[in-house]
């Protein structure tokens, strides 16, 4: 009987040592998407390289093997398969191939990523559902945080990924304070008074344009919900008065519409400003401008409505190529304080990746040297965005929206091409 065991043994580590790669599925047979990125993102992080295999099986990883990659995809109960280097020349020969609609796109070395977050400096209990600090947390991707203070002393410069919370770059405090507590506010006019401002609106609109500023230097800027809103807002109002006195002591420059400068945003124009008196604010207020496609119509009822991702060209079209792989094309709409972005607001040299019928979710741009992707919503797996409890990824490990997050995360990553459409 030893001598079978010794046998099996024998022929289990020859097979091993012939093993030339491991390919991660993405498709049906993952059995935890998430964390599938997790494992790409640690593969990275010890300087290796390896493959996204762009439309194949959902956007597959293809690495180099060894036994700690293979002993890290079981710890992380990530599917993968043992393949040998015939199979592995095959499947990039297939992928390769001009015509099907697949490429091979060579991963380097793992993005350094920063969470803009208020939870810095003080409790912050909404951030507990920021969907990104979520998913970054629960693939095992290492981030750090900062806040006002960080940014104003120039440190987004030692990072290259860079996602915005669900802020407000206007100084509204999310316009009505559901969203802050009076430890959140203090905390943010204790770091404008720091700074010499008489105003958290002042700072938010020079953490604004730092933040612009290190998206066109080459950097990559992902931002949800309220946050990309917010942040086109507060640049297009540079100089102007948008905050109604219960918020800064003085009120409203009354034309504040027509002196909005577009040309200072990144994504948005010609939107229409939420302006309103100090007693709405208080109550209600929730939409910064026409940018949010839900502007003036509340939360609404909950609905079971998706929207679709483009089909790129995975040659031709490689940056959104990468940004929408997943295992399904259709996507649950979900709800926040930006939900989804009012399609008549979009730039036309925006590339729109995923929309609805009534608006468009999922948009991609370039600025400078570097580009950024915002996505409308609050949690991918809720639906009235943040009055609730923390989504609980266990319960979610093969979410198609959280994919799209955690696309954004590789991409830099990644030897990028032009577009050519």
């Amino acid at each position: 009987m030893k001598k079978w065991y010794l046998f099996f043994f024998i022929l289990a580590s020859a097979g091993r040592l012939l093993a030339n790669s491991i390919l991660i599925p993405m498709d049906d047979k993952q059995s935890n998407h998430l964390k599938a990125y997790g494992v790409a993102y640690w593969e990275l992080k010890a300087d290796q390289e390896l493959d996204w295999l762009l439309n194949y099986r959902g956007g597959s990883f293809l690495m180099k093997y060894s036994t700690a990659l293979e002993k890290e995809c079981r710890l992380r109960d990530v599917s993968f398969d043992v393949i040998s280097d015939a199979t592995t020349n095959s499947i990039l020969k297939y992928v390769t191939n001009p015509d099907v609609n697949m490429d091979a796109v060579k991963l380097h070395k793992a993005a350094k990523i920063v969470v803009y977050s208020p939870i810095k400096v003080s409790s912050a209990s909404f951030e507990d559902t920021d969907a990104v600090l979520l998913v970054l947390k629960y693939a095992e991707i290492p981030f750090e945080i900062v806040y006002d203070e960080e940014i104003m002393k120039g440190d987004l410069s030692k990072y290259d990924w860079l996602h915005l919370h669900h802020e407000d770059f206007t100084g509204q405090f999310g316009r009505n304070r559901r969203r802050m507590s009076i430890a959140d506010i203090q905390a943010q006019e204790n770091i404008a008074k720091k700074f010499g401002y008489k105003k958290v609106s002042q700072l938010k609109l020079d953490v604004a344009r730092t933040i612009k500023g290190f998206c066109a230097g080459g950097g990559y800027l992902f931002a949800m919900c309220s946050g990309a809103e917010s942040l086109d807002v507060a640049l297009a109002a540079e100089g102007v008065d948008i905050v109604p006195s219960v918020f800064d002591g003085d009120g409203v420059d009354p034309n504040a519409q027509s002196k909005l400068d577009f040309s200072k945003t990144l994504a948005f124009e010609d939107f229409k400003l939420e302006l309103s008196g100090d007693d709405d604010y208080r109550g209600g207020g929730m939409s910064f401008s026409t940018i949010n496609s839900s502007s003036g119509q509340g939360w609404g009822e909950e609905t079971n409505s998706y929207f679709s991702l483009f089909d790129f060209s995975a040659k031709w079209d490689v940056i959104p190529a990468m940004l929408v792989q997943n295992h399904e094309a259709l996507i649950r709409e979900f709800m926040g304080q930006t939900t989804a972005f009012n399609k008549k607001t979009v730039k036309s040299s925006v590339l729109v990746m995923g929309q609805s019928k009534a608006s468009d979710r999922y948009i991609y741009g370039e600025l400078g040297r570097g580009q950024f992707t915002f996505y409308g919503g609050h949690d991918p797996e809720g639906q009235r965005g943040f009055h609730r409890m923390p989504t609980d990824l266990n319960l979610h490990p093969h979410s198609p929206g959280y994919r799209l997050i955690l696309n954004n995360v590789l991409f830099p990553s990644a030897k990028k091409k032009k577009r050519k459409t």
